[in-house]
């Protein structure tokens, strides 16, 4: 019996077939995991992993002035865009804090597609709506698509071996192009969420169990498998990409949670760009840090983060121990004073107090091709 109120992907009966256990998640019933979150992690990292991201949200901008308003209500410059070019960006509050991170697809200068994260998806558009300024048309396709995510050192191959696919691999990180794929008209973008190479595919709604079938079965001779929830975590976890709700928040300016480097103040105005101009001349009072946990014990989203001296600092965002890495580590939001590399902290969990060291990011970095 389905949940209450919570909505099923189109996927939702194969992740049943194949055992995954379902969670409520933004408010879907999604996969965890299936064979488990280690050895799903794993094979995203060895071979690949496929995953159903048919909860995310599409938003479709056309008009004259498309690129007005996305450069508006955005804070990467959308102008240094070509066709078929895909950037990571952020939507602003008036506080500088960031109402949800994004990739802005450009076809072209009066039509782009935005993929926002799921529980924002609602709430993401009527931003839009509410902030356009422009001669720009926003509509919400998200019902309109599935999506799944084909990831990992063994991703190309598998694409490239569906009939019609034989030169996706020239696609480049961050473009994408409309393509056939097995009879049906898919967006293929090169981008993902893992921190290895890959490619997420927007699908029609009805045709996504047979593109799922399909790759799911031209992967198997290189040990591709289904992969939930808990790896997609863990993996990005380990690359340092960010988790709305977690290093990203209304209440978390976009230099505080690690995003300074797509805010570009030089473009032109666009929302939330006085807060951020402030807080980049004055600084930002806290910073994103990475860190390992020295003692044993593992760290959680919401364990306070304190000083060598004792001193309430922070919070943690993200934590567990990942597989690849294999050791206790967390992300943390902490006053700027402690952002350095080698910094002490301690987090408190259950009443304990775990010594932790500030590390670079990432902890996890695919190797070069």
């Amino acid at each position: 019996m389905q949940t209450e109120n919570l909505k099923r992907t189109p996927l939702y009966n194969r992740h049943v077939e194949l055992g995954g256990k379902i969670v409520p998640f933004a408010g879907w019933e999604l996969p965890v995991q299936y064979s488990g979150v280690i050895p799903e992690h794993q094979a995203v990292r060895e071979r690949a992993g496929l995953f159903d991201v048919s909860h995310m949200g599409e938003v479709f901008v056309t008009g004259p002035e498309a690129e007005k308003a996305i450069d508006f209500l955005t804070c990467n410059d959308v102008k240094t865009l070509t066709d078929g070019k895909a950037q990571y960006s952020a939507i602003i509050n008036e506080k500088g804090g960031v109402v949800d991170d994004i990739i802005v697809y450009r076809y072209s200068a009066r039509k782009y597609l935005i993929c926002v994260n799921a529980s924002n998806s609602d709430k993401d558009f009527q931003w839009f709506l509410d902030h356009n300024r422009f001669d720009a048309d926003f509509t919400n396709k998200s019902a309109r698509y599935g999506q799944i995510a084909l990831q990992g050192p063994r991703a190309v191959k598998i694409l490239s071996s569906l009939p019609g696919l034989g030169d996706i691999g020239n696609l480049q990180y961050f473009h994408f192009q409309n393509r056939d794929v097995v009879g049906s008209e898919v967006i293929v973008a090169r981008t993902g969420y893992t921190g290895e190479d890959g490619y997420e595919l927007f699908i029609p709604w009805d045709d996504t169990v047979k593109i799922w079938d399909a790759v799911l079965e031209a992967g198997m001779p290189e040990g591709l498998v289904p992969a939930g929830l808990g790896a997609r975590d863990s993996l990005r976890l380990e690359a340092c990409l960010p988790l709305h709700g977690h290093e990203l928040g209304d209440d978390i300016s976009a230099y505080e949670s690690g995003l300074g480097w797509i805010v570009k103040l030089n473009k032109g105005d666009f929302f939330g760009k006085e807060a951020l101009a402030q807080q980049r001349t004055a600084g930002a009072p806290r910073g994103l840090v990475g860190f390992y946990v020295e003692d044993a014990g593992i760290v959680r989203h919401g364990d306070k983060l304190f000083s060598e001296a004792g001193e309430e600092i922070g919070l943690t965002t993200s934590g567990t121990k990942t597989p690849t890495v294999n050791r206790a580590l967390g992300l943390g939001i902490v006053k700027s004073a402690f952002v350095k590399e080698g910094t002490p902290l301690f987090a408190e969990v259950r009443g304990r107090k775990l010594r932790c060291q500030v590390v670079k990011k990432p902890f996890y970095k695919r190797p070069s091709a």
